[in-house]
């Protein structure tokens, strides 16, 4: 199996189950078995998906920090593998420092770190930071799998 170290938008989109504008990560910048590290700029595109009423509110964070829970899931199976659908059991502890993140200069920069987990779930910590890593969100969340037959 070739597992990159970096992707770009249209690697990133064959790993994940999200498609088209839906897909908001640019690139992966790095990870690990246990980490993720991806970058965006989607967060100033007007025709984002996740934009309302003409901004981008800070909750959207959580759909941000889900796709790269999803990418750094997707890492690990071959290349030629379907993405594995997922969905959030549970958000915790999420701290919006901002308003909105359409405001922010530069790109985003979201984090992901696994904490535990199995071939059915996984929770993972997450932060979304701008260019000078400013805290934006921070918060906990639980992935479980589809991995039905």
């Amino acid at each position: 199996m070739n597992t990159p170290t970096t992707l770009d938008r249209a690697g990133i989109a064959a790993r994940i189950p999200h498609r088209g504008r839906m897909c908001l990560l640019d690139n992966l910048d790095g990870w690990s078995t246990d980490e993720i590290r991806c970058r965006t700029a989607s967060h100033r595109d007007l025709a984002n998906p996740l934009r309302l009423g003409g901004s981008l509110p800070a909750a959207a964070a959580v759909e941000y920090a889900a796709q790269a829970m999803a990418l750094h899931g997707g890492l690990g199976a071959p290349a030629d593998t379907p993405p594995t659908a997922g969905f959030l059991a549970s958000v915790r502890g999420v701290r919006l420092l901002v308003e909105r993140l359409d405001t922010v200069a530069g790109d985003l920069h979201v984090y992901a770190r696994r904490l535990l987990g199995d071939a059915g779930q996984a929770q993972y910590q997450f932060a979304l930071r701008d260019g000078s890593g400013a805290l934006l969100v921070e918060g906990r969340a639980t992935v479980v799998l589809d991995r039905l037959p």
